[in-house]
């Protein structure tokens, strides 16, 4: 119990300390497999997301609107939750991954989100060297924003933020992580501070799938509230407790 005590002690004064999973993701899903097939489906976890290539008609009054705010995520899986959470009907947003997903949307609604000049983009993604470029991809590619003045805004997850928040966090490490870090673009890397590029190679990161489907949601809700005052420092997370709430979560260990 002392061992224990001391242990929680010293990972709360670092707070930055590397993690391991203790089991592989191939384990964690036969244990879902046999635990289902015993109880029964858990509603509530969603499939892989489905690519669905065949456009899905729009009501023309409906595509005659556009939306003020659009959050593209780094994956279809972190999209895929927040749909399914309804974050897109609570906050009035667009969501849509890097990756284009949903499939059978995304065409329209590019096309209405670029009928909106006040557009504000939000841009969700790991703290990782493939999510830190996730703005200067929808900055610089044609199928997204090139050329345009549309504002984009990184609500994270970026080293600044954690490093500020310094507890709640599930930080990995990979000698592939750390070698991505190294091979950074000069314009992306001049956005980062030096402990931040430290922090990316020295091979760290932090998955947004690390996070309950409430706190992340709560992240993403905060950093679009702060990004009312662009000149505002938003570096740190708040990471509250669960209320019990109902929600669709996806297959991880977050």
């Amino acid at each position: 119990m002392l061992s224990i005590y001391l242990g929680t002690r010293q990972l709360g004064r670092s707070g930055l300390l590397e993690q391991e999973f203790l089991f592989s993701q191939n384990d964690f899903q036969g244990w879902l497999n046999r635990w289902q097939q015993i109880n029964g489906s858990i509603l509530k976890i969603l499939p892989s997301p489905r690519e669905e290539n065949k456009p899905t008609p729009v009501n023309p009054d409906v595509s005659a609107y556009s939306f003020d705010r659009l959050i593209v995520c780094d994956s279809a899986v972190i999209a895929q939750l927040l749909i399914a959470n309804n974050f897109h009907f609570e906050n009035n947003c667009a969501i849509l991954s890097i990756d284009g997903y949903p499939q059978n949307i995304f065409d329209i609604t590019m096309q209405m989100l670029r009928r909106n000049p006040d557009l504000k983009v939000y841009a969700l993604h790991d703290c990782s060297p493939q999510g830190i470029g996730l703005v200067h991809r929808l900055r610089t590619s044609p199928k997204w924003f090139q050329d345009s003045d549309v504002v984009v805004i990184d609500v994270g997850l970026t080293p600044r933020q954690i490093i500020a928040t310094k507890r709640g966090m599930f930080i990995q490490s990979s000698p592939d992580s750390a070698q991505a870090a190294k091979q950074l673009l000069g314009k992306i890397r001049q956005s980062l501070s030096t402990k931040e590029i430290e922090f990316l190679e020295s091979g760290k990161f932090v998955e947004l799938e690390s996070f309950p489907p409430q706190k992340l949601i709560q992240v993403l809700q905060r950093g679009i509230a702060g990004s009312s005052n662009l000149q505002g420092d938003d570096s740190s997370l708040i990471l509250v407790g669960d209320t019990g709430n109902d929600m669709y979560v996806v297959q991880s260990f977050g």
